[in-house]
């Protein structure tokens, strides 16, 4: 069973509160990282209510498991993780399995109906009372399994009248909560670095992983025709810049160095807010947040990239030459018929204006091959597009029809093994293309994020593992640190220089550079090695919950 991680309680946590005690719950995630910041938040609010969290699915009362609903294959891992946790009830201590995330709001009842291994279906209003639900459930009264709808009818259709309308709609790791719902959580002493004034946040990090998805808007406005997404994530609503600055300095007090900025439409955001450059004043901010040392962007929309955010992205220290750009496809008349913007040469002059400013960048983007009508035309454009834009990464969808889209309604459907032939044609091309990619960095110096020390090898020297500036979190490749400096053994969260020296696929391998006595950037920072945690009680233990 694949558990998203465990926050360990300690004295005085909650769990020991009358009533509570031996109350545990797993939370298993799968999906988008979107996807890890609510389980994050339902862990803080459990936490909160009195839960312990387990690691193990097999040793908590209650699995609950974060379902993803995005396309066919991600719905059928869903499944087959929840009827994995049902297998626990017949061989662990696990009592209930509970199903939330996408699927569960996207199918509700239905899945209910279909899949009687859960013991509930909750869709995302019954985050906030998810403790009660659970006991509930164990208890013997089940709440009734959630009825979908089409959550973008929840908000008015101008963005600018959202904000006052939303507190009243559930949005998941947008920290809606009541503080007063936390003050006898924190006077029980849940967390170690609870705060005296702010507002709380609610949340509890389930690893120890130095970075961590910092979720800043939800919900999408646009109509992709083969998109579903906003039916059961809802409207566009972007959280407040002071929410997003206290979150980021939560996870930096916990050990994080970099975070990840999710949303449906990072380039929307601040739309609803009144000012489409709130990104462009929010990034710097972000970046100075004592501790954090990396602020990486995620999912662009081309036709949305200002000029002007491209420039604070370039000029910002701290914001990763990163760009996650969803082109989805560089056929022009197939994007119309996506219901989306651009064409092969648009996208092009895109990536150039990028390059001109970063030539460095690290590019990652999702295709889709079969959409319906595509022709064999639409392909060689899309396939000329892969071999001259140069990407990092490539993620390459076969279409699948998506239930309520439009595009489910279209004709001209390629055959299954007509899309599986597409399918295989472009994922060859990019593999190819993108391991040529990696190889053109052979020579540049590089910053990497250790994620991974491994156990000392035959020869005594240690794996170490992270991440350079231009890979993003999980997909996109990993860069293997070779010879590390003798004296200074590595640790989960070093920052360090090195040269790519050689590549394996998308993966790079880089030789650290030796320390240079006093060799600095502008900010004064060492250039070789930076040390998290260097003085002893600066970093709460990451396991530490709840509110702050």
């Amino acid at each position: 069973m694949s558990v998203s991680g465990v926050a360990t309680p300690g004295p005085g946590d909650p769990s020991e509160a009358p009533g509570a005690a031996g109350r545990t719950v797993a939370l298993v995630t799968l999906g988008c990282s979107r996807n890890e910041v609510d389980s994050e938040e339902l862990a803080g609010r459990l936490t909160a209510g009195g839960w312990t969290l387990v690691e193990d699915a097999a040793e908590a009362d209650v699995a609950v498991v974060n379902t993803c609903g995005f396309v066919e294959q991600a719905k059928k891992d869903s499944i087959d993780a929840l009827l994995e946790a049902g297998d626990l009830k017949e061989t662990g201590r696990t009592r209930a399995v509970v199903a939330v995330g996408c699927l569960a709001e996207r199918y509700g009842e239905q899945l209910a109906e279909q899949l009687p291994e859960a013991d509930g279906v909750l869709g995302f209003d019954s985050y906030q009372d998810m403790s009660s639900h659970l006991q509930a459930i164990l208890d013997g009264h089940p709440p009734a399994s959630h009825t979908p709808r089409d959550r973008r009818t929840l908000l008015p259709i101008a963005p600018a009248q959202r904000q006052d309308r939303s507190a009243g709609v559930a949005l998941p790791g947008h920290q809606q909560i009541a503080p007063a719902d936390f003050v006898t959580a924190n006077s029980q002493g849940t967390d170690a670095a609870v705060r005296t004034s702010g507002p709380p946040v609610v949340r509890a990090r389930l690893d120890g992983r130095p970075w961590a998805p910092l979720k800043i808007a939800s919900g999408c406005d646009r109509r992709c025709a083969f998109c579903a997404i906003p039916m059961f994530r809802g409207s566009f609503v972007s959280r407040r810049p002071h929410e997003i600055l206290q979150e980021a300095r939560w996870l930096a007090e916990r050990g994080v160095r970099e975070v990840f900025l999710v949303s449906e439409n990072t380039t929307s955001y601040g739309k609803d807010l009144g000012d489409l450059r709130l990104l462009e004043q929010l990034l710097p901010e972000l970046a100075a947040v004592e501790g954090i040392d990396r602020v990486r962007v995620s999912y662009l929309q081309p036709a949305e990239i200002r000029p002007e955010l491209l420039e604070v992205m370039a000029r910002t220290a701290g914001v990763t030459p990163y760009f996650d750009i969803s082109f989805q496809h560089a056929s022009g008349p197939l994007l119309r018929r996506m219901r989306r913007f651009g064409d092969r040469q648009s996208f092009l002059s895109l990536l150039r204006v990028v390059r001109e400013r970063l030539p460095q960048a690290g590019i990652r983007s999702n295709v889709i091959v079969g959409f319906p009508g595509e022709t064999e035309e639409d392909l060689a454009e899309l396939t000329t597009f892969l071999e001259e834009a140069e990407l990092d990464v490539v993620g390459v969808f076969g279409y699948s029809d998506e239930d309520g889209t439009e595009a489910e309604t279209y004709g001209d459907k390629l055959t299954r093994e007509v899309i599986d032939e597409r399918v295989a044609l472009v994922t060859g091309l990019v593999e190819q293309l993108t391991a040529q990619r990696a190889m053109d960095r052979v020579g540049e110096q590089v910053s990497v994020l250790v994620e991974e020390v491994g156990a000392p090898g035959g020869s005594g020297g240690v794996e170490v593992v992270g991440r350079a500036e231009q890979q993003g979190p999980d997909v996109d490749g990993s860069t293997l640190l070779v010879g590390w400096p003798t004296g200074r053994p590595p640790a989960v969260g070093d920052i360090v220089r090195a040269e790519v020296v050689d590549t394996e696929g998308v993966d790079l391998i880089a030789r650290v550079l030796n320390p240079v006595s006093g060799e600095s950037d502008d900010s004064g920072r060492d250039l070789t090695v930076r040390r998290l945690g260097a003085e002893p009680g600066v970093v709460p233990r990451a396991e530490e919950v709840l509110t702050s």
